[in-house]
């Protein structure tokens, strides 16, 4: 099995989608979310390339919804809750559907949609997705979104905790440079996630908004066997 990196949703080229296995992250934070969401019982999380097409989507949907969303880390006006992992409880949010756009995560998966299997990752859910990719046998392009147009080292470190999975599990062959780096940011981060995500921008970011807690949520290795998987029509992320 062949395991590529995308550093950012704009690297994509033609033969990163067809016949793979496509795991994106946004680990700080739209996938952890993501992956907290289903945790918590959400039915399915609606997924948008703006605020303007959540927010309309949610305001036609007649059953029990969340509006989820986030411009610069935090919640906009008008939405029910913003990009916080922590926020989804099973007690108040089991049986909904999640409407959600934010700034870099979910613009990722819009930009993957022509893939023939994607899922999303993140450090709470890495083991799991190395077991389901391990799995369905093919070559695999994990992609991350970036922070602010940029490489962003939190959705790397991610990332290379899938391959370290996958290498646990079976053959990984680690195809070009930048899988190499993932891998290698993940080992070095591996002792103290925590601090690793909050030195980098995205963690920085989230932290100077008032929501640290978001770090050390998202900074939990292998807490759970949950993996979403993308479908589409209407483009969505649900328990595979």
């Amino acid at each position: 099995m062949k395991v590529q990196v995308v550093e950012l949703p704009r690297l994509l080229q033609p033969h990163h989608l067809p016949g793979r296995s496509v795991v994106v992250f946004d680990v700080l934070r739209a996938t952890t979310s993501i992956t907290s969401a289903l945790m918590a019982g959400v039915t399915e999380v609606r997924i948008f390339g703006s605020l303007a097409e959540a927010e309309a989507a949610a305001g036609a949907f007649t059953g029990r919804r969340l509006l989820c969303g986030e411009q610069a880390c935090l919640m906009p006006a008008g939405f029910d809750l913003g990009n916080s992992p922590g926020q989804f409880v099973p007690e108040t949010h089991r049986g909904m559907t999640a409407f959600l756009s934010t700034t870099n995560g979910t613009r990722a998966i819009v930009a993957a949609k022509a893939a023939p299997a994607m899922f999303t990752g993140c450090l709470l859910n890495a083991s799991a997705v190395a077991r389901r990719l391990a799995a369905i046998g093919n070559d695999v392009t994990l992609l991350c979104s970036g922070t602010e147009g940029d490489i962003s080292p939190d959705d790397m470190i991610g990332a290379g905790a899938v391959i370290a999975g996958l290498q646990r599990v079976g053959s990984c062959d680690i195809d070009g440079g930048a899988a190499g780096n993932a891998k290698s940011l993940f080992d070095q981060a591996a002792s103290d996630l925590p601090a690793a995500l909050a030195a980098t921008t995205a963690g920085r970011n989230v932290i100077r908004a008032g929501l640290a807690p978001d770090v050390a949520f998202a900074a939990r290795l292998d807490v759970t066997d949950v993996v979403g998987e993308v479908k589409g029509d209407p483009l969505r992320v649900v328990i595979c």
